[in-house]
């Protein structure tokens, strides 16, 4: 049987290089030896993205994109299909996951300058994945046809309408109606079923390829490349399979505890993973008293909702709209604006280990502050006040970027890696 697998595997290698390719981006792909915690996160995204696939596919059997039956087709997924309860919780879990793996995954570049030459490509396919799954997630959020999908779809694609000249028939056009309607749910689920999975597992594919190019990054920022021994395997380097293939399963075991402790006793995570609200049919006559997205987009929300500029004759709504795109578009030129002579903040000094952990904190408090209703106070302000503190604290992170990163004194950098 053996001997018949190894005859089938050589004759589909004449044919397809799967040898090569094996070889290219596991057997003999060196990444570094001093991986730590931090690195598990790109292969829980795998993970995850996985899941999201297949579970999605097992809902498409079931569901119903229409604005008469959408919401009764997930009841009856959860009521009548069988496990189609945990199918659904999987996935709309799986959402949620997949975003807090992410943030992770960046915020690890952030701190060991994974962005940084001859990595940039690697982060724009990042970042644009990142987009993929911002827009992915929303399409999917409209979906059940609950109060807070058809609100929350509201909000957002009257943004649109902000924009001068085209606005109102942009917003027309995403819409496909005067109002959100079924025209608009079934192409929302059009596009999250089919147009933005092709597009995201491109730009993963992308990703992997062009990070194996250029080889993986490590805490130390060091080119492992550049060290090599007679038979030109990098000294600092280890085979990524066998040894992090194992050694990933520790991750992933316990990411699939934490997981599945939240799919079987807090799907909805207290009203965080899926809201109340959307509990109930979307009614278009009955507005929720407070209208609010997932949480991994409430850092951004909380922008676009502290923003009160109406500058040159343009309404806030537009410069909200702007705030919150320039938001995420700002992580695009990382690679150009940090200007370090090294990589990781374990080498860089005390500005950027003070502004990295101030900015996650922002991030995190602007996530807090976008998931409440705007009245109300925050540590002694106004809580429109405090994002819109908070927001400027968030630019100026990228914005003196040059400036602190340029003057500030750097450790020298060693010339192996450390096992810490």
């Amino acid at each position: 049987m053996i001997k018949l697998l190894v005859g089938l595997r050589d004759w589909v290698d004449a044919r397809l290089p799967i040898m090569r390719a094996w070889d290219t981006h596991m057997g003999k792909y060196y990444a570094p030896k001093n991986f730590n915690f931090w690195y598990f996160f790109g292969v829980l995204s795998l993970f995850v993205l996985v899941n999201q696939l297949l579970t999605g596919i097992w809902l498409t059997m079931s569901y119903v994109p229409s604005a008469e039956a959408a919401f009764a087709s997930v009841e009856y997924i959860m009521r009548d299909v069988e496990m189609g309860w945990l199918i659904r919780y999987l996935h709309s879990t799986g959402a949620s996951a997949f975003f807090a793996v992410v943030y992770l995954h960046m915020f690890r570049g952030l701190m060991y300058g994974s962005y940084k030459k001859p990595r940039e490509l690697v982060w724009i396919f990042g970042m644009l994945i990142y987009l993929a799954l911002m827009a992915e997630g929303f399409l999917g959020y409209v979906l059940p046809w609950g109060q807070m999908s058809y609100w929350g779809a509201q909000v957002i694609v009257s943004l649109f309408g902000a924009i001068p000249v085209i606005g109102p028939d942009l917003e027309q056009w995403v819409r496909g109606d005067y109002l959100i309607s079924g025209i608009t749910l079934n192409r929302f689920f059009a596009l999250h079923v089919v147009a933005v999975p092709i597009i995201l597992l491109a730009l993963v594919v992308l990703h992997l390829l062009a990070l194996h190019e250029v080889g993986s990054n490590n805490p130390d920022g060091i080119e492992i490349k550049k060290n090599k021994d007679a038979n030109g395997i990098p000294k600092d380097g280890i085979a990524f399979h066998p040894y992090y293939t194992v050694h990933d399963i520790v991750g992933v075991v316990v990411f699939l505890f934490v997981f599945c402790a939240i799919v079987f006793f807090a799907p909805e995570m207290g009203g965080y993973f899926i809201e109340y609200a959307n509990f109930e049919e979307a009614n278009a006559l009955k507005t929720p008293d407070h209208i609010a997205p997932v949480w991994y987009y409430t850092p951004f929300y909380a922008m676009l909702r502290a923003t009160t500029l109406e500058w040159f004759g343009l309404s806030s709504k537009f410069w909200g709209f702007v705030v919150m795109g320039g938001a995420v578009a700002i992580f695009f030129v990382l690679p150009w604006i940090d200007r370090s002579p090294v990589k990781s903040w374990r080498y860089k000094g005390l500005a950027t280990k003070i502004a990295i952990p101030v900015f996650a904190v922002v991030f995190l408090i602007l996530g807090y502050l976008g998931a409440i209703p705007a009245e109300g106070t925050f540590l002694g302000m106004e809580r429109k006040a405090a994002a819109q503190y908070l927001t400027i604290v968030y630019f100026a992170f990228f914005f003196l970027m040059p400036i602190y990163t340029s003057l500030e004194s750097t450790k020298p950098v060693p010339e192996r890696v450390t096992m810490r």
